[in-house]
């Protein structure tokens, strides 16, 4: 609620989309670690959450030993209607699930047992995949490896009612054929019951890990994660992990992979198909050069859009001057992208750190152009690990908080689950109705042209930042045809708000692109 109002005070009369309420928030745990990896809502309203534990009391029974997979399956308020553990006597950790077509879930991640809920352990860590029905009741079980350490961090359910299942490998025996040496991205199809149909390796000699995969609409499969190879299947490498990208055909073999990022760490957390066809790509990076521009400082938010051959179109670095980590974006209704993950900072981008590490959430237009940005917490740290888009057009996220003030209501000990709802974008209703404004060129380099009615007199011109702040302004007495031109030329590259009041007390409002 501190900063709600933001937008309505830097810009006074008109709207735009400004950050959402908190609708309701709630925790659920035990008196150990419990941390939520995804949320989703179901079709009756409520949603669908699943995480870890390796809690024995509270919220928490049936803890089948070490840690277990958790799953909450709330109504439309966040009451919890059901919740089940599964796992067996040493450790399991939950990554990823999807809702399935018949009404159930399935859920992916890794696991060291061989007993209870599991079956067919290969050797040390598998990747483990299990099939819930509606009612969080097993249908089938499946563990995935080899002798040496595998994780499965994403899935989706395919046309054929299948499943496509992205992680990591080290194995070369067991479910895998072939190693390229060290940790391998792995891709594995399942048919609806789960039978293995198909599987790869993907990499080069170093370390090579997968965390998203999505079908694409041509029937292929598109794999992000991060890449340290220069060798094998990765042909470039830009220094540490890149971004690592690559487009599959329906059988799994490769048509296009690209490397992404500059000298540090860059790894990619979650990819979608944008309307175009091409793709978007969301992670973190740690570099300052190659393909990154903007880099606040230390480890930002990366957001990469891709043409449907995997040509770099633009990229977005978000974030302070400390650490910021990137989990989960979600593609909204107006053709923009919500973001998760943690903030460590309080400037740049960001603005209203509650202390520490908080829930960062962003919000961008179709083009990666910041709209709002809202930080969740209480003193201690959370982190946000999934975001979705609610029927109702606000938003749910999920993660863990270990706070008990600020935005957090209650803590049941360590980390616990943390699922908030946020309301639908507001915006200033103060003042009149913005109306559009148009210019052009836009893009443009360093002239750009206004158009507002004939009669309107007496022009008041600002150009602001997009948090709102005023970079210049220009008073008009009797503009001629209703036309006036600016001259932009020493302004950054970047995007602006142009907003024009006329002797009427009509408002224009409107963005245009400056380049270099």
């Amino acid at each position: 609620m501190r900063s709600i109002t933001f937008l309505f005070l830097l810009f006074g009369t008109f709207s735009l989309p400004a950050q959402p309420n908190i609708e309701w928030e709630v925790c659920y745990g035990g008196t150990n670690s419990d941390h939520a990896q995804k949320i989703r809502q179901t079709s009756d309203g409520g949603y669908f959450v699943v995480g870890n534990t390796i809690s024995i009391d509270g919220d928490v029974f049936g803890n089948n030993g070490g840690a277990d997979f958790w799953v909450l399956k709330t109504s439309q308020t966040g009451a919890v209607q059901w919740k089940k553990t599964y796992g067996g006597t040493n450790n399991e950790k939950a990554f990823s699930f999807d809702l399935t077509n018949d009404g159930g879930y399935v859920i992916v991640g890794n696991t060291l047992s061989n007993n209870l809920d599991v079956s067919g352990n290969h050797g040390y860590y598998d990747g483990w995949a299990v099939k819930l029905d509606g009612s969080g009741n097993i249908q089938w079980q499946r563990a995935l490896g080899g002798s040496g350490w595998e994780e499965i961090w994403d899935v989706q359910q395919t046309q054929d009612g299948g499943y496509i299942l992205a992680g990591w490998a080290s194995s070369n025996d067991g479910d895998l054929t072939f190693n390229q040496g060290s940790l391998d991205v792995w891709v594995v199809k399942l048919n609806s019951s789960g039978i293995l149909q198909w599987q790869k390796s993907f990499g080069g000699s170093s370390e090579d890990m997968g965390f998203a995969v999505i079908q694409t609409t041509d029937g292929g499969y598109l794999v992000g994660g991060e890449s340290s190879s220069a060798d094998g299947d990765a042909t470039i490498n830009h220094g540490s992990s890149d971004y690592w990208v690559l487009k599959l055909n329906f059988e799994g073999k490769i048509e296009w992979q690209k490397s992404l990022g500059g000298a540090s760490i860059d790894l990619v957390r979650d990819v979608i198909e944008a309307a175009d066809g091409g793709f978007v790509l969301f992670g973190q990076t740690y570099s300052t050069n190659g393909d990154v521009t903007g880099n606040h400082g230390n480890n930002d938010q990366w957001l990469v859009k891709l043409n449907k051959s995997g040509d770099l179109e633009w990229q977005k670095a978000f974030g302070g001057s400390n650490e910021e980590y990137a989990t989960s974006m979600y593609r909204t209704t107006d053709g923009g992208y919500v973001l998760t993950g943690q903030t460590q900072s309080n400037n740049g981008d960001v603005i209203g750190n509650d202390g520490g590490a908080d829930i960062w959430i962003v919000k961008t237009d179709a083009l990666g152009v910041l709209q709002w940005q809202k930080t969740l917490g209480g003193t201690q740290a959370e982190l946000g690990n999934s975001v979705q888009q609610t029927i109702d057009n606000g938003f749910i996220l999920t993660g863990y908080s270990w706070s008990n003030n600020g935005d957090v209501s209650e803590n049941n000990g360590k980390t616990d689950f943390w699922i908030v709802k946020l309301s639908p974008e507001s915006s200033s209703t103060s003042g009149p109705t913005p109306l559009p404004l148009e210019i052009s060129p836009n893009p443009a380099q360093n002239t750009i042209n206004l158009k507002v009615p004939n009669q309107d007199k007496d022009l008041n011109i600002q150009v602001m930042d997009l948090l709102g702040r005023e970079l210049q302004q220009w008073s008009i007495p009797n503009p001629q045809s209703g036309s006036v031109a600016l001259d932009i030329a020493s302004f950054p590259k970047g995007m602006y708000w142009v907003r024009v009041t006329t002797n009427t007390g009509a408002v224009f409002l409107g963005k245009v692109l400056k380049q270099g």
